[in-house]
């Protein structure tokens, strides 16, 4: 078990970031960076109702995997994100990453690198539902 990686994978419920922060919190660590991604109301200028996800079943391991990745890049932080599945409405969370570090700058770089990574490797895909009924599917990876 890797100690410089906290809560990755998949999951249905809602997500909570201070549950998903909590697991790299450290003594040893000044710095915790939070990312939230979020369902907004618009998407190029259209207006969205509500968004529906969709994961590959290796899609927990593929979370896992960017988190090592990203650990390995950033060897003085510690690593989590988690992303939702299914039917999410605006202002829910789609995406928790949290990283710890002894200090700020290598937090701020590594978070960037995991949403980064999250985007272009995690096989998930996207229904937007726009207002008036229309839909649109794109793939995250």
């Amino acid at each position: 078990m890797n100690t410089r990686i906290g809560s990755t994978g998949i999951q249905w419920e809602p997500l909570d970031t201070d549950t998903i922060a909590s697991t790299v919190r450290s003594d040893t660590c000044g710095a915790v960076v939070i990312f939230e991604g979020i369902v907004r109301n618009h998407d190029a200028g259209r207006a969205v109702s509500g968004i529906e996800y969709s994961a590959h079943p290796s899609a927990a391991e593929v979370m896992y995997d960017v988190a090592a990745e990203v650990a390995g890049r950033h060897p003085e932080c510690r690593v989590a994100v988690v992303h939702r599945v299914g039917t999410l409405g605006i202002g829910e969370l789609a995406l928790v990453a949290a990283v710890a570090s002894p200090h700020r700058t290598a937090s701020f770089a590594a978070i960037t690198d995991v949403v980064d990574t999250v985007k272009e490797k995690l096989p998930v895909w996207k229904r937007q539902v726009f207002a008036g009924g229309t839909d649109e599917w794109v793939g995250s990876a």
